[in-house]
């Protein structure tokens, strides 16, 4: 799992101009994606995404990725700042997560906003 220490110092490495920006970005890329395949090859979920799209455009509006350790405390805080939130229980996603589920775990079009909310477990 890339952990925060390892991104800081490749970013560190960047402040110091030992790399290059676009070394570390090419170095931060490869961390995520060993964490990915070590998510897959254990079958345990690294991320928990969610994106929001522009029905009309097609443009992603938002694209949050929040590493699993960090899931219940997201779930917490984005229920006080959207308590307006309807036909998603919460507790539906929590179980899906702690159940191990892996992929799309909701899709959801808001036709009166124009948008669609994703939510995966990677």
């Amino acid at each position: 799992m890339t952990t925060t220490e390892e991104r800081l110092q490749i970013l560190k490495m960047v402040e110091e101009g030992q790399i290059s920006a676009k070394d570390g970005a090419r170095l931060l890329e490869a961390l995520e994606r060993s964490a990915e395949e070590a998510a897959q090859s254990t079958g345990r979920a690294q991320w928990f995404r969610v994106r929001v799209t522009d029905m009309a455009s097609g443009k992603t509006k938002v694209n949050v990725n929040i590493p699993m350790g960090l899931v219940n405390f997201g779930m917490r805080m984005g229920a006080k700042f959207a308590p307006e939130v309807e036909n998603v229980d919460l507790s539906e996603i929590m179980d899906a997560i702690k159940s191990g589920t892996v992929g799309k775990i909701i899709d959801v079009e808001d036709n009166e906003d124009g948008e669609r909310v994703e939510i995966y477990v990677e």
